[in-house]
């Protein structure tokens, strides 16, 4: 099991931003009532554009039992973020999580 299913970290401690295209509404699959226009090329996660960052699409407790409510059609820079990656630790750090004893 990942460890990120008790984590979240990184969806309550970056900026997440991706291609309109990506928007349900332009034929992608990321929901955009959660998302706010960037400009006429750029969407973001709502909850990601301001402090304390926390996605628009997490549910639960962070550091706990953790879950993306639209994991199947969750953007890009999500799909991308790697567990136990330098940007995993700074999150975790950020949170009083320890690191990870390895990558998954």
């Amino acid at each position: 099991m990942s460890q990120c299913q008790s984590c979240g970290a990184c969806c309550a401690n970056f900026r997440v931003d991706f291609s309109i295209y990506e928007l349900d509404t332009e034929g992608g699959a990321v929901p955009a009532g959660l998302t706010v226009e960037v400009n006429g090329n750029t969407a973001r996660m709502r909850g990601t554009d301001h402090v304390p960052i926390r996605c628009a699409a997490l549910c639960g407790k962070v550091g706990e039992k953790i879950g993306c409510g639209i994991y199947e059609w969750r953007p890009s820079p999500c799909r991308e973020f790697e567990e136990g990656s330098d940007a995993c630790h700074r999150a975790r750090a950020r949170h009083g999580l320890a690191a990870l004893d390895h990558p998954y």
